[in-house]
């Protein structure tokens, strides 16, 4: 198993999602796993009558779909990352074989002349020769069947109940219902990967009525080791979170992610990882494109340069 320190330094816009790492997507998706009880129908004045799990339950089935949209409504975004690398803002677009996106803001101003040269250089090089490309975006595919395996694993290691006072989301129109998680002590992780539920509590929120997940909260209780920590070692005090937003039709998206935490990795560098995403101006392409033709479509862009 490979872990990632998430969003690198972007040579590669899509190590953003490899570079996760499986701790963040197994918080990012704490919301159980495949419906084991019929998922309710509706928010009514009965609803926390119903077991929390089935809440859970029905929202994990929409994230494994957010999970693996692949191919499905494919989109055109601005997306804004903060971290010990900088302050960046790419113009992103999905593409058949993953997400190309291209340089457009460096700590909120436009790039100068000699980084957008760079910028066009590097996607140009991604066109004459795909390979590296593909062969990173072979990855992504590893990372989502990762967090698949983590989802289906939920019911069995966390333990859900109903916030008290159901507390609102201001900036979300829709009801949510509000649950608590924290790790079930009777679960024993079956693998590696799945040591990673054992150490993770917090808080999510679920439209009552599309019964998507719009926000997860999680936070690291002790110290979690993968391999017995010969492969890497996640240290208490860690928080993480998501939020989610409908973008287009049945499409929803990540919208905000926010990670502060600390990895010791094969036991020899300890590495703080502290950054912010945004992603917002979600809009519609009208066909999943070949990524070459989706990188033409950003080298075509007139950007403000400085």
């Amino acid at each position: 198993m490979t872990i990632y320190l998430r969003y690198k330094s972007w040579p590669r816009h899509r190590q953003r999602t490899a570079r996760i790492g499986l701790f963040v997507l197994a918080v990012a998706i704490a919301t159980g796993c495949l419906a084991q009880q019929p998922p309710p129908a509706k928010a009514t004045e009965n609803t926390f009558e119903l077991d929390p799990r089935a809440w859970a339950d029905a929202a994990a089935q929409n994230e494994l779909k957010i999970i693996d949209t692949h191919g499905s409504n494919p989109l055109r975004y601005r997306e804004r990352k903060v971290d010990a690398h900088g302050d960046m803002t790419r113009e992103v677009i999905e593409s058949k074989e993953g997400t190309v996106a291209r340089l457009v803001q460096r700590n909120g101003q436009p790039i100068t002349e000699e980084e957008d040269k760079a910028e066009r250089e590097r996607l140009q090089a991604d066109i004459d020769d795909p390979s590296d490309f593909l062969k990173h975006h072979e990855k992504d595919k590893t990372s989502r069947e990762d967090a698949i395996a983590l989802v289906k694993l939920m019911p069995h290691a966390m333990i859900f109940s109903y916030a008290p006072g159901q507390p609102q989301l201001k900036d979300v129109d829709a009801q949510q219902v509000v649950l608590d998680f924290r790790p079930d002590p009777a679960f024993h992780p079956p693998t590696m990967r799945a040591e990673l539920l054992t150490g993770i509590e917090g808080r999510l929120w679920i439209d009552a009525k599309t019964k998507h997940m719009v926000r997860v909260e999680g936070h690291v209780l002790h110290p979690i080791d993968l391999g017995f920590g010969f492969v890497a070692r996640l240290f208490p005090g860690g928080s993480v979170t998501l939020d989610q937003t409908n973008a287009n039709g049945d499409r929803w998206v990540y919208s905000h992610l926010s990670e502060h935490m600390t990895f010791r990795i094969l036991m020899v560098k300890t590495v703080p990882q502290n950054s912010e995403m945004n992603n917002w101006d979600f809009r519609p392409m009208p066909a999943l494109l070949p990524f070459q033709d989706a990188i033409r479509q950003l080298l075509s862009m007139q950007i403000p340069l400085r």
